[in-house]
Protein backbone atom coordinates (compact mmCIF):
# COMPACT_ATOMS: atom_id res chain seq x y z
CA UNK A 1 0.00 0.00 0.00
CA UNK A 2 1.23 3.73 -0.95
CA UNK A 3 2.80 6.26 1.95
CA UNK A 4 2.15 9.77 2.28
CA UNK A 5 4.85 11.59 3.71
CA UNK A 6 4.81 14.86 5.16
CA UNK A 7 8.18 16.22 4.68
CA UNK A 8 9.95 18.98 6.53
CA UNK A 9 12.01 21.27 4.64
CA UNK A 10 14.50 24.24 5.24
CA UNK A 11 12.77 27.74 6.67
CA UNK A 12 16.04 29.90 4.82
CA UNK A 13 19.22 27.50 4.66
CA UNK A 14 18.90 24.76 2.12
CA UNK A 15 21.94 23.02 4.16
CA UNK A 16 19.60 22.19 6.52
CA UNK A 17 17.62 19.36 4.45
CA UNK A 18 18.21 16.14 6.59
CA UNK A 19 19.52 13.38 4.66
CA UNK A 20 16.14 11.16 5.38
CA UNK A 21 14.12 14.00 3.81
CA UNK A 22 16.54 14.13 0.70
CA UNK A 23 15.87 10.12 0.46
CA UNK A 24 12.47 10.00 0.33
CA UNK A 25 11.94 12.95 -2.41
CA UNK A 26 14.25 11.12 -4.03
CA UNK A 27 12.29 7.44 -4.11
CA UNK A 28 8.45 8.75 -4.01
CA UNK A 29 6.75 8.77 -7.22
CA UNK A 30 5.03 12.12 -6.77
CA UNK A 31 6.17 15.52 -4.80
CA UNK A 32 3.46 18.10 -3.41
CA UNK A 33 4.15 21.49 -3.24
CA UNK A 34 2.89 24.68 -2.30
CA UNK A 35 4.86 26.60 -4.73
CA UNK A 36 6.41 24.24 -7.02
CA UNK A 37 9.13 27.37 -8.37
CA UNK A 38 10.19 27.39 -4.59
CA UNK A 39 10.33 23.80 -3.81
CA UNK A 40 12.49 23.01 -7.54
CA UNK A 41 15.18 25.33 -5.77
CA UNK A 42 15.76 23.21 -3.42
CA UNK A 43 15.23 20.04 -5.66
CA UNK A 44 17.45 21.64 -8.24
CA UNK A 45 20.19 22.02 -5.67
CA UNK A 46 20.43 18.32 -4.83
CA UNK A 47 19.94 16.69 -8.33
CA UNK A 48 16.43 15.73 -7.12
CA UNK A 49 14.21 15.19 -10.40
CA UNK A 50 10.86 13.63 -8.94
CA UNK A 51 7.62 14.84 -10.80
CA UNK A 52 5.74 17.66 -8.86
CA UNK A 53 2.34 18.64 -8.74
CA UNK A 54 1.55 22.36 -7.12
CA UNK A 55 -0.75 21.70 -3.70
CA UNK A 56 -2.08 24.30 -1.26
CA UNK A 57 -4.09 26.74 0.60
CA UNK A 58 -6.24 27.42 -2.11
CA UNK A 59 -6.48 23.84 -3.99
CA UNK A 60 -9.66 22.79 -4.46
CA UNK A 61 -11.14 19.45 -3.56
CA UNK A 62 -10.73 17.81 -6.95
CA UNK A 63 -7.82 18.36 -6.75
CA UNK A 64 -7.18 16.22 -3.41
CA UNK A 65 -9.50 13.88 -5.23
CA UNK A 66 -6.74 13.30 -8.16
CA UNK A 67 -4.11 13.04 -4.77
CA UNK A 68 -6.40 10.19 -3.04
CA UNK A 69 -6.95 8.70 -6.60
CA UNK A 70 -3.03 8.21 -7.15
CA UNK A 71 -2.57 7.07 -3.49
CA UNK A 72 -5.01 4.51 -4.35
CA UNK A 73 -3.00 3.15 -7.12
CA UNK A 74 -0.10 2.75 -5.17
CA UNK A 75 1.92 5.99 -5.86
CA UNK A 76 3.70 7.34 -2.79
CA UNK A 77 3.88 10.80 -2.37
CA UNK A 78 5.33 13.64 -0.69
CA UNK A 79 3.99 16.61 0.44
CA UNK A 80 6.25 19.82 1.25
CA UNK A 81 5.42 23.33 2.61
CA UNK A 82 7.41 26.27 0.86
CA UNK A 83 9.30 26.36 4.43
CA UNK A 84 9.06 24.37 7.46
CA UNK A 85 6.61 21.50 8.44
CA UNK A 86 3.64 21.30 6.44
CA UNK A 87 0.70 21.32 7.66
CA UNK A 88 1.98 23.49 10.79
CA UNK A 89 0.82 27.06 9.91
CA UNK A 90 0.99 25.49 6.37
CA UNK A 91 -1.12 23.82 4.03
CA UNK A 92 -1.57 19.88 4.11
CA UNK A 93 -4.15 19.28 6.95
CA UNK A 94 -6.96 18.79 4.70
CA UNK A 95 -4.97 16.33 2.72
CA UNK A 96 -3.81 14.68 5.67
CA UNK A 97 -7.77 14.35 7.22
CA UNK A 98 -9.27 12.97 4.10
CA UNK A 99 -6.47 10.48 3.56
CA UNK A 100 -7.19 9.07 7.22
CA UNK A 101 -10.93 9.11 6.22
CA UNK A 102 -10.87 7.91 2.86
CA UNK A 103 -7.60 5.60 2.70
CA UNK A 104 -7.13 4.03 6.25
CA UNK A 105 -4.68 1.44 4.77
CA UNK A 106 -2.45 4.47 3.34
CA UNK A 107 0.57 5.01 6.03
CA UNK A 108 0.79 8.37 6.68
CA UNK A 109 4.98 9.26 7.66
CA UNK A 110 6.06 12.47 8.99
CA UNK A 111 9.84 13.00 8.43
CA UNK A 112 11.09 15.55 10.60
CA UNK A 113 12.39 18.75 9.66
CA UNK A 114 13.38 22.58 10.34
CA UNK A 115 10.59 25.05 12.44
CA UNK A 116 10.39 27.89 12.89
CA UNK A 117 8.80 28.47 16.12
CA UNK A 118 11.31 25.82 17.78
CA UNK A 119 14.20 27.35 16.28
CA UNK A 120 13.72 30.62 17.66
CA UNK A 121 12.47 29.13 20.93
CA UNK A 122 15.72 27.64 21.24
CA UNK A 123 17.88 30.60 20.95
CA UNK A 124 15.70 32.52 23.50
CA UNK A 125 17.97 31.75 26.71
CA UNK A 126 14.46 30.96 28.74
CA UNK A 127 12.96 27.81 29.83
CA UNK A 128 10.45 26.72 27.46
CA UNK A 129 8.56 23.88 29.17
CA UNK A 130 5.64 25.19 28.54
CA UNK A 131 4.61 28.02 25.73
CA UNK A 132 1.63 28.24 23.64
CA UNK A 133 1.93 28.89 20.02
CA UNK A 134 -0.72 30.34 17.98
CA UNK A 135 0.30 29.88 14.59
CA UNK A 136 -0.92 33.18 12.33
CA UNK A 137 -3.15 35.56 14.26
CA UNK A 138 -6.68 36.33 12.69
CA UNK A 139 -6.58 39.45 10.31
CA UNK A 140 -9.65 40.86 12.33
CA UNK A 141 -12.38 38.32 14.17
CA UNK A 142 -11.07 37.58 17.65
CA UNK A 143 -8.10 38.99 17.32
CA UNK A 144 -8.78 41.99 20.55
CA UNK A 145 -9.80 38.58 22.24
CA UNK A 146 -6.49 37.06 21.41
CA UNK A 147 -3.92 39.51 22.59
CA UNK A 148 -6.00 40.05 25.87
CA UNK A 149 -5.28 36.43 26.18
CA UNK A 150 -1.33 36.58 25.55
CA UNK A 151 -1.45 39.58 27.98
CA UNK A 152 -3.19 37.28 31.04
CA UNK A 153 -0.74 34.52 30.44
CA UNK A 154 1.41 32.58 32.64
CA UNK A 155 3.03 30.83 29.72
CA UNK A 156 5.52 31.84 26.86
CA UNK A 157 3.38 32.71 23.79
CA UNK A 158 4.56 32.40 20.62
CA UNK A 159 2.77 33.53 17.13
CA UNK A 160 3.98 34.27 13.54
CA UNK A 161 3.43 37.72 11.59
CA UNK A 162 4.16 39.14 8.57
CA UNK A 163 6.08 42.38 7.36
CA UNK A 164 3.31 44.35 6.44
CA UNK A 165 1.29 43.22 9.92
CA UNK A 166 3.91 43.17 12.71
CA UNK A 167 4.28 46.50 13.39
CA UNK A 168 0.29 46.33 14.31
CA UNK A 169 1.00 43.24 16.32
CA UNK A 170 3.64 45.04 18.03
CA UNK A 171 1.42 47.88 18.83
CA UNK A 172 -1.24 45.65 19.85
CA UNK A 173 1.02 44.00 22.36
CA UNK A 174 2.22 47.56 23.91
CA UNK A 175 -1.77 47.94 24.78
CA UNK A 176 -2.75 45.40 26.26
CA UNK A 177 0.64 43.75 27.67
CA UNK A 178 2.02 47.15 29.03
CA UNK A 179 5.30 48.72 28.16
CA UNK A 180 7.18 47.20 30.52
CA UNK A 181 6.49 43.44 29.05
CA UNK A 182 9.52 41.84 27.24
CA UNK A 183 9.35 40.20 23.90
CA UNK A 184 11.65 38.91 21.87
CA UNK A 185 11.06 38.99 17.95
CA UNK A 186 13.26 36.67 15.15
CA UNK A 187 13.63 37.28 11.85
CA UNK A 188 14.83 35.46 8.53
CA UNK A 189 15.99 32.62 10.88
CA UNK A 190 18.50 30.92 8.88
CA UNK A 191 19.15 33.19 6.40
CA UNK A 192 22.33 35.11 6.36
CA UNK A 193 20.47 38.50 7.71
CA UNK A 194 19.23 36.57 10.77
CA UNK A 195 18.28 38.67 13.75
CA UNK A 196 16.63 38.55 17.41
CA UNK A 197 15.88 41.74 19.02
CA UNK A 198 14.96 41.47 22.40
CA UNK A 199 13.33 43.97 24.85
CA UNK A 200 10.11 45.33 25.99
CA UNK A 201 7.50 46.49 23.50
CA UNK A 202 8.38 50.00 23.14
CA UNK A 203 11.92 49.14 22.48
CA UNK A 204 11.57 46.59 19.89
CA UNK A 205 8.89 48.77 17.94
CA UNK A 206 11.85 51.41 18.22
CA UNK A 207 14.22 49.22 16.80
CA UNK A 208 12.22 48.56 13.40
CA UNK A 209 10.78 52.12 13.13
CA UNK A 210 14.53 53.25 12.90
CA UNK A 211 15.73 50.48 10.75
CA UNK A 212 12.11 50.12 8.29
CA UNK A 213 14.66 48.29 6.21
CA UNK A 214 14.59 45.20 8.63
CA UNK A 215 10.98 44.65 8.29
CA UNK A 216 11.27 41.89 5.95
CA UNK A 217 10.88 38.03 5.80
CA UNK A 218 9.01 36.18 8.08
CA UNK A 219 8.80 36.96 11.77
CA UNK A 220 8.64 34.90 15.39
CA UNK A 221 7.05 36.82 18.12
CA UNK A 222 8.01 35.67 21.31
CA UNK A 223 6.36 37.06 24.55
CA UNK A 224 7.07 36.61 28.43
CA UNK A 225 4.79 35.44 31.10
CA UNK A 226 2.91 37.46 33.05
CA UNK A 227 4.81 39.02 35.91
CA UNK A 228 8.31 37.28 34.48
CA UNK A 229 10.76 38.97 32.46
CA UNK A 230 12.81 37.15 29.86
CA UNK A 231 16.62 38.44 29.96
CA UNK A 232 18.73 38.19 27.49
CA UNK A 233 21.14 35.05 28.38
CA UNK A 234 18.46 33.91 31.11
Amino acid sequence: MATLFVVGTPIGNLEDITLRALRVLKEVDLILCEDTRVTKRLLSRYDIETSTMSYHAQSKLAKVDKILSLLGEGKNVAIVSDAGTPCISDPGMLLVSQVLERLPLVKIVPIPGPSALVTALSATGISVAEFTFLGFLPHKKGRETLFKEIASSSRVMAFYESPHRVEKSLEALEKFCGAERRIIVARELTKIYEEFVRGTVPEVRTHFAENPDRVRGEFVVIISPRGRLIEDGE
